[in-house]
């Protein structure tokens, strides 16, 4: 079992959603999150002042996958997140030990 983490653009958050739906994957947790890599923020006006965004929003999606899948829930979530800009995120993936569903009991795969 793996965990996918998924740091993306919020506007990407249903088409990203729907693509790992449509290849059977219904559970998922998303996070609105600040950060920043390359794109290194920007400058704004408010009021007549200039201020520098640093903290860029972007919403982290994480999603437990079997090791079978791993790789196709991955292209899917690449392929609906991409813009081609800078800024489209990064994708982390760790391996799961043991998962338990807490209703049933049931533990491993099964549990997903």
């Amino acid at each position: 079992m793996k965990m996918i983490t998924a740091i993306i653009k919020p506007y990407k958050l249903d088409d990203v959603r729907e693509a790992l739906s449509d290849m059977g994957i219904h559970g998922l947790t998303a996070t609105e999150v600040k950060g920043f890599g390359r794109q290194k923020g920007h400058t704004e006006l408010y009021r007549g002042a200039e201020y520098v965004v640093d903290f860029l929003p972007k919403v982290k999606i994480e999603t437990a996958v079997s090791s079978e899948i791993v790789d196709q829930a991955i292209d899917a979530i690449i392929k609906a997140a991409n813009t081609g800009k800078i800024g489209d995120g990064k994708i982390f993936v760790t391996n799961i030990e043991q998962t338990i569903r807490i209703r049933t009991g049931e533990t491993g795969p099964e549990a997903l």
